[in-house]
């Protein structure tokens, strides 16, 4: 008997990831104990407020700051859809999962490195848009900065892979 397997998937409802979740299905869930953690990483609108601010040389949103909460931000609503929806997709593909938001400080691949020393999983899978030349440049990989400044290994599955 193989021992269990914790993965974390990171999860943001986008093509790519769900195409992650079915790939380490096939890959890591087939004939074994799998525990699958779906993270969604999620920044909180004072949180995006500030860094815009920041970028543009504005003023920041602190007056908002004290009526906004995690209950009321929009943004931490759809991101629990959207994690609940990865939870549904991993457990249909075959693992025993569960959620978890995970609020984005810096930047969402730290985040999910974080979400993964936290959780002690095995392995993290991460889907990617295959972004190229000038696009790429001025949009950097989520999935490469996790591969790059993780200390774990990581399942990138790329965009236009065809099904298993």
């Amino acid at each position: 008997m193989t021992a269990p397997v914790k993965v974390l998937i990171a999860y943001d409802g986008t093509e790519s990831a769900q195409r992650a979740v079915k790939y380490a299905s096939k890959v890591l869930a087939q004939g074994r104990e799998t525990e699958a953690v779906v993270v969604t990483a999620w920044e909180s609108t004072i949180h995006q407020a500030a860094r815009l601010s920041a970028m543009s040389g504005v003023a920041g949103a602190g007056a908002a700051e004290t009526a906004l909460t995690r209950e009321t931000d929009v943004v931490h609503t759809e991101a629990k859809q959207t994690n609940a929806e990865g939870v549904e997709l991993a457990r249909a593909a075959g693992f025993t999962a569960r959620g978890e938001l995970v609020e984005v400080a810096t930047t969402v691949w730290t985040a999910i490195i974080g979400a993964s020393d936290a959780e002690n999983v095995d392995v993290i899978v991460t889907g990617s848009r295959g972004t190229t030349g000038l696009k790429a440049l001025w949009h950097s990989s989520v999935s490469e900065h996790v591969l790059r400044g993780c200390k774990r290994p990581v399942m990138i599955v790329p965009s236009g892979v065809p099904e298993l």
